[in-house]
């Protein structure tokens, strides 16, 4: 391997070396066989705690591609757009808003149907047991968001205060970011957060899967229906037959009972081809903080 360079980097360099037919002034052999992994990034939107469901969703994404796959996971969205945006990832399953702050570079690829829709809710969740309800009344909490970079977890409540010229950090005495919308839900029921900003989507999937914890918390505020999470590649790429290939995988999932499973799991209905508009909400509340300075 050449000193320096890390896995990632090095597949992609055979890739672009490859492609210029220069692999025999590689430093390194290349077995002529091999086929290079596909790499598919998740975030903390997804539903990750689930091993089952990844096994799944691997088996089938290979299988419908013809190729192996490979599920790559970091803790933030920034990790997983930073190796998106630097090409050391075939496609990634991001969140609303890195894709509007990357429009001119990224692309969809398919964007997932939520209750036949390619839309979602953000919820503003408290206890259970608190008497309020108007999310003015949370003037002084202590405040979990999930990531920076979530459009549910962060923009949308950003977004809200704006309207009224207010920040986050002027509003709430105290805010965190807890890195999954489960930990945002697990803190406000636990009483480390007074509220909290959360995907609505995960709030109701969990509510199913986990009604012990999730019952400890109710919604106070829901935002208007914005762009499900989206998978997304490089624009570059779009028109590649390896995106084709994954863009065909999706949108026929329900068609193998693989497929069906991972859809079942998910509690999704499929996946469609959509216009970039779907996202215009989203570019909306992210101009409006940038104006307002959240």
């Amino acid at each position: 391997m050449i000193e320096g360079i890390t896995p990632m980097k090095r597949r992609t360099l055979v890739k672009a070396i490859a492609g210029m037919g220069l692999a025999q002034a590689l430093p390194f052999s290349v077995p002529a066989t091999a086929q290079e992994p596909f790499s598919f990034g998740l975030t903390p939107v997804f539903l990750d705690s689930d091993i089952e469901l990844l096994n799944e969703l691997e088996a089938y994404l290979s299988e419908a591609m013809s190729r192996p796959v490979s599920l790559v996971k970091r803790r933030t969205y920034q990790e997983i757009t930073a190796l998106l945006l630097s090409g050391e990832l075939d496609a990634a399953w991001i969140c609303g808003f890195p894709f509007v702050q990357h429009v001119d570079r990224l692309a969809l690829v398919a964007v997932p149907l939520y209750r036949k829709q390619p839309l979602y809710e953000s919820y503003i969740i408290v206890p259970a047991n608190r008497g309020i309800t108007r999310w003015e009344d949370l003037r002084g909490d202590i405040h979990a968001f999930s990531d920076p970079d979530s459009n549910s977890g962060y923009l949308v409540t950003a977004a809200l205060l704006a309207q009224s010229e207010l920040t986050p950090g002027t509003f709430f005495s105290k805010t965190f970011f807890t890195y999954g919308h489960r930990n945002v839900i697990r803190a406000v029921a636990s009483g480390l957060a007074q509220s909290g900003s959360v995907d609505g989507y995960v709030w109701d999937v969990m509510s199913a899967r986990e009604p012990e914890l999730v019952s400890q918390t109710k919604v106070l505020r829901r935002s208007e229906e914005l762009g499900f999470p989206p998978i997304a590649c490089l624009r570059t790429n779009l028109d590649t037959e390896e995106i084709e290939k994954l863009a065909d995988a999706l949108v026929s999932i329900s068609k193998n009972e693989t497929g069906r499973n991972v859809l079942s799991m998910l509690q999704l209905d499929g996946f469609a081809v959509e216009p970039e508009t779907t996202y215009a909400g989203i570019a909306a509340k992210y101009e409006l903080v940038q104006r307002k300075g959240g």
